[in-house]
């Protein structure tokens, strides 16, 4: 198979690109990127990537048999500009499932989160479920939505927020649901990797406790 995937130099797309590197059931990773990253192999394919190009993008997408889509930003890096945090939570992972469709890849693989809900109060919450309203309303064949709860892992940057949810999450685990138990990124990546090799049709809609349960 030929995998692409848009989101390698985050927590989980940086797990997932190892997981399809040392599986041999992807020939090709290709991978689509803002700016150049330090990473060889002999099967990977890096393409540098304006995403507001879409005929750049279209050409990119050619010839994928799975696309993973694990983008995402923070209200950090955004500065608090919901519109700049909506144009890369919601309008790139839109937009690869439509080009997915355009070029005959009928499976796609999207990060969603736990608690997605199209009329949430919450912002990011309210985000992430109009997202998933609108790629499930592309018509692809097969569509897994995974809806991890808050990721376990070394991420490059800093999060002081992250951090401290991160420990009060994990010292009261016991305490929360299955649903918003924190997840283990690589496990996330684990996952993805093995419903790509699945021959399932429809939409699948993944909760953390699902999640979690198959990555063991």
């Amino acid at each position: 198979m030929t995998a692409t995937l848009v989101g390698a130099t985050g927590l989980i797309g940086g797990f997932l690109l190892e997981e399809l590197l040392d599986d041999a059931h992807f020939d090709t990773v290709r991978i689509l990127i803002r700016r150049p990253i330090d990473i060889t192999h002999p099967k990977l394919e890096k393409k540098i990537i304006d995403f507001s190009d879409s005929d750049s993008l279209l050409v990119a997408l050619s010839n994928s048999d799975v696309v993973f889509c694990s983008i995402g930003t923070t209200n950090k890096k955004v500065k608090g500009n919901k519109e700049a945090y909506r144009k890369i939570d919601f309008d790139i992972p839109v937009k690869l499932a439509r080009f997915c469709k355009m070029t005959g890849c009928e499976k796609f693989i999207l990060v969603s989160s736990a608690g997605a809900n199209s009329k949430s109060r919450n912002f990011y919450q309210r985000l992430k479920g109009e997202t998933e309203e609108a790629v499930k309303s592309v018509g692809l064949e097969t569509l897994h939505i995974m809806r991890p709860s808050l990721l376990l892992g070394e991420r490059k940057e800093f999060r002081l927020g992250e951090n401290i949810s991160k420990a009060v999450m994990t010292s009261l685990s016991f305490l929360i649901p299955d649903t918003y138990k924190a997840i283990q990124g690589k496990d996330v990546a684990k996952v993805m990797a093995a419903l790509a090799k699945k021959n399932d049709q429809g939409i699948f809609l993944h909760e953390n406790r699902e999640i979690r349960n198959l990555s063991k």
